[in-house]
């Protein structure tokens, strides 16, 4: 197969206001032991992902206690919204919460390193002009909401 990248989406490590105020807004990556995740379970692998932050260069991955283990999307998104913990998801996904003050960022100076999305198809001397056309266009949809490649 072959994987053609066509953008890197941004991620962020959110909290609700009342998670943060109850157990307190982290500093570092040392305070995070105060507090609980929402485990996001992989289907590859059937384990929890851990949190990553990206801390001098280096990505620190961080497994705390979770107070729930989910395996969608949007259940991990409804489980932060509803105070259950600290979830790490691209920035689209939570942008209208952050906005209107349902979550907060949680260290975002040590921001968890960008999601790679990417185009995958089977290896031929000749790549389909409808695969071609797609992946183009993909990419120019990623690159007018200035997401990079």
């Amino acid at each position: 197969m072959i994987a053609r990248r066509v953008a890197l989406l941004e991620q962020v490590s959110v909290a609700s206001p009342a998670d943060l105020s109850h157990k307190g807004v982290p500093e570092n990556l040392e305070a995070l032991v105060a507090h609980c995740a929402v485990n996001y379970i992989s289907s590859a692998t059937g384990r929890a992902v851990p949190l990553e932050f990206t801390r001098n260069d280096h990505i620190e991955a961080i497994e705390l206690q979770a107070t729930v283990s989910v395996t969608g999307v949007e259940m991990y998104t409804q489980a932060v919204l509803a105070g259950l913990g600290i979830v790490q998801v691209p920035r689209y996904h939570v942008e209208d919460a952050l906005s209107d003050g349902r979550l907060q960022l949680v260290l975002p100076h040590l921001a968890p390193p960008a999601m790679p999305v990417s185009v995958l198809y089977p290896h031929s001397r000749q790549l389909s002009a409808r695969v071609r056309v797609f992946a183009d266009w993909l990419s120019e949809i990623f690159a007018r909401h200035n997401v990079r490649r």
